[in-house]
């Protein structure tokens, strides 16, 4: 960690672990402020078309209770109310949920241990946060231990082209335009850390199977915007 700022020390090991849970959550802390305006500069406002594709490909009718996990500014939040769904948020980062613009519930929880009942929740969003996680099985599991039979899950994130030339074009502006930007905006190490911490995500075909092995079925992975983003859609069994 870097003490000055709070932040994950770029020139370090990724963390894993509580050093990687402590991380993320001072983190976000310290970029919550401008978290909305980086992420429409540096996605050139294709975030916004994700997350709505997200609430479309939940496939809820009105009136569904949804939990928006990792909300962050509450961003999603405003999408499925829009939708008409009764949505609550919840974030680790307290920084993130004193900086949110929504009027949606929200509350300050570990996506690991949720507070709420089994079998009582409709659907479940989650952006840009499956590589913060510290690890995945857990997180899936929770997801359905707290899902109704048939309740659905939309989890969005960051991605690689397939294309070898949309590939190398990403991987430099992830890597470098991404950062400098960041840093201009916002704080330097944490964007510098963030295009880093792709690498947590594991393969998609280990991926969609630990999604199915956790109680899921039509499990199933869009591709968004030529392959930098990916949402993940799944139905409880």
């Amino acid at each position: 960690m870097n003490k000055s700022n709070n932040v994950p020390d770029p020139s370090a090991p990724l963390p894993t672990g509580k050093a990687k849970a402590a991380a993320v959550r001072s983190m976000f802390d310290v970029i919550a402020p401008r978290y909305d305006l980086v992420n429409r500069i540096m996605t050139f406002r294709l975030d916004v078309r994700w997350r709505r594709l997200a609430v479309r490909r939940l496939g809820l009718p009105a009136g569904s209770q949804v939990l928006d996990l990792a909300c962050g500014t509450g961003d999603l939040c405003r999408d499925l109310q829009a939708a008409g769904h009764c949505a609550v948020g919840m974030d680790l980062s307290r920084g993130m949920l004193d900086a949110a613009r929504t009027d949606v519930p929200l509350v300050h929880a570990d996506a690991l241990r949720l507070p709420a009942a089994a079998n009582t929740i409709d659907g479940v969003t989650c952006g840009f946060a499956l590589r913060n996680f510290t690890s995945l099985e857990p997180f899936f599991a929770e997801l359905a231990r707290v899902l109704r039979p048939g309740g659905r899950i939309v989890l969005l994130d960051v991605d690689q082209p397939r294309n070898a030339v949309l590939r190398i074009g990403h991987s430099i502006y992830f890597g470098r335009v991404v950062p400098f930007v960041g840093g201009l905006l916002s704080n330097k190490n944490a964007y510098r850390y963030l295009p880093r911490s792709v690498a947590y995500l594991p393969p998609e075909p280990q991926l969609l199977a630990a999604i199915e092995a956790a109680g899921f079925s039509e499990v199933t992975k869009h591709s968004c915007s030529g392959g930098i983003a990916q949402l993940l859609t799944a139905t409880r069994t």
